[in-house]
């Protein structure tokens, strides 16, 4: 960071004075780009019918091009990520910032004119590069603006942000799909994108390391071809509801074993792009298990909540995203004032009882049925709410004073990277679950169908909307589907929900084993200098 005077900012601090005086500024400025990235990962969701409606309505996009308009996005951002926090230590995090922005921006605009499914999940693809170099940046510049007995307040506010994005995609999409085209849940992200690209040129200052060594190529290369792999694995098995396919074991594989290399390749490297040692601190490797397994949890009950709110309770999609308002509301609560909880009892009694209690309302998600009043849910998805935040915030900030301020970049990386895998395992694993038990719940009902073609018999028995279609086709005779279908979807639910639950109970073990407690420290020097190897190996 650029030398300044410090007058002003607290004693012994790396901050100059003026960037200390706007740090709240430019910490509006920050969630307002974590905001729009994460926005519309779930915005699109909503939008996915409309899509796949013939031209001129929609695109006339198939179900297989629909996923991949939404895991084109995922593919992309999930293997760049920690590439662009290495790039942000190095040049620049506010460069990588303004970049990433214009990117996303830019591919926000060709998405939204897409003229068809092929273009859009090309589009979607450039919006994922430019999201893949805003996320990590935005963590980093937060930990460089802010002292370190500010971060934690600062990082709950951060997390609050990206739990309010997750909530209000699905009733921003509502409302423009109600009113404009398709495409407008795509433009609507370019007013956004120009008034954050000037605020971010008057007010983020500009941080990197100051001794980021040679370049390792080879490193870099690696981390993004196994994460690919990894990702693409992990995607494809969800999308054939079968993990032994030979196409999925081998890219998994296939990722895993690049990536080992990718660990080997770093420790014996000189100038390693990450210094793989710092998951022996049992903090550090504690806290990036806890944000896979709570996202694996987490995105793997989202997803079949939707099915469970439209197909099952007949709601909207905008009135299903108003649903969801509990769980951003109780974010937005508890989770810029999770630091006091952890001042008090520590980060491992807050984060196993966070753990514990994303447990319980997963295992709660047992009450509902076809006919629950829906406060039960709401109830639900406020405790969720609550859990969540007293989780991200004590892990997101142990995860990032575990490393110095120079390698920043490379923490926030590592931070969304287990994010994205965990969640993306969570849909695909958990959706898989869903799918198998609800095939099997619904089979003997569509074979006591007369009449209805193998074919079809077997697109009806592939998810709860395929039966439903089927059901509408077949006009009066088809509702005796329903009642079925809406059952075995139902029972789908629950054992689903119980493999959340055992997911967060198994992160609850780990943050309470390995994470500190009241008084410890997992924290690594700030003295505003980088450390050698053998400080590094002196500390853990």
């Amino acid at each position: 960071m650029a030398t300044s005077t410090t007058q002003g900012a607290p004693d012994g601090s790396g901050v100059p004075a003026e960037i200390h005086r706007r740090r709240w500024a430019i910490l509006v400025v920050l969630m307002f780009s974590v905001l729009v990235v994460v926005l519309d990962n779930s915005i699109l969701n909503v939008a996915m019918k409309t899509i796949a409606s013939p031209k001129p309505t929609g695109l006339g996009a198939t179900q297989s091009q629909l996923e991949w308009a939404i895991n084109s996005y995922t593919l992309v951002f999930a293997g760049l990520l920690f590439t662009a926090g290495i790039l942000g230590d190095r040049i620049g995090r506010k460069k990588v910032l303004l970049g990433g922005m214009a990117v996303f921006g830019m591919g926000s605009v060709l998405a939204a004119f897409s003229g068809s499914p092929g273009e859009l999940i090309g589009f979607r693809a450039l919006m994922g590069l430019g999201a893949a170099f805003v996320m990590p940046a935005t963590l980093a510049i937060l930990v460089n603006v802010f002292e370190r007995e500010e971060q934690a307040k600062a990082i709950g506010i951060w997390v609050a942000a990206v739990g309010l994005a997750i909530a209000i995609g699905p009733i921003t999409g509502g409302l423009l799909l109600e009113h404009f085209w398709w495409g407008s849940v795509f433009f609507v992200n370019v007013p956004v994108v120009i008034v954050g690209l000037i605020a971010m040129v008057m007010l983020v200052p500009d941080s990197r390391d100051p001794a980021p060594g040679r370049v390792d190529p080879l490193g870099v290369l690696l981390s993004v071809v196994g994460l690919v792999l990894l990702v693409y694995g992990i995607i494809k098995g969800g999308q054939l509801a079968d993990f032994t396919d030979a196409q999925v074991l081998a890219s998994i594989g296939g990722g895993l074993a690049v990536l080992a290399l990718f660990v080997l390749h770093e420790k014996r490297s000189d100038h390693p792009a990450i210094d793989v040692g710092y998951f022996r601190n049992p903090a550090f490797s504690a806290a990036i298990a806890a944000v896979a397994l709570v996202f694996f949890a987490l995105m793997g009950v989202t997803f079949f909540m939707v099915f469970y709110t439209q197909s099952v309770r007949g709601y909207s999609a905008l009135q299903s995203g108003l649903l969801i308002l509990p769980l951003a509301v109780a974010q937005l609560i508890f989770a810029p004032r999770a630091r006091l909880v952890v001042e008090r009892f520590g980060a491992r009694a807050v984060c196993t009882c966070g753990m514990l209690l994303v447990a319980a309302t997963m295992s709660g998600f047992l009450l509902l049925g076809v006919d629950t009043p829906i406060i039960v849910l709401e109830v639900l998805f406020f405790c969720q709410g609550a859990g969540m935040a007293h989780i991200m915030p004590p892990v997101t900030t142990a995860i990032m004073q575990a490393l110095p301020r120079q390698k920043a970049g490379s923490g926030s990386a590592l931070n969304n990277t287990f994010r994205q895998v965990g969640g993306a395992l969570g849909v695909a694993v958990l959706g898989s679950v869903l799918s198998a038990a609800y095939r099997d719940g619904i089979r003997d009902t569509l074979a006591a169908v007369p009449g209805l073609p193998d074919s079809v018999r077997r697109s009806a028995g592939e998810s709860v909307e395929a039966t439903l279609g089927v059901a509408e086709k077949l006009g009066p005779k088809g509702q005796a589907l329903v009642g079925p279908a809406q059952d075995a979807f139902v029972h789908a639910m629950h054992i689903t929900a119980l493999g959340s639950a055992g997911v967060a109970v198994l992160g609850a073990l780990v943050v309470l084993a390995f994470l500190p407690g009241k008084g410890a420290s997992g924290q690594a020097p700030d003295d505003g200098r980088p450390r050698s190897r053998e400080e590094a190996s002196a500390h853990r």
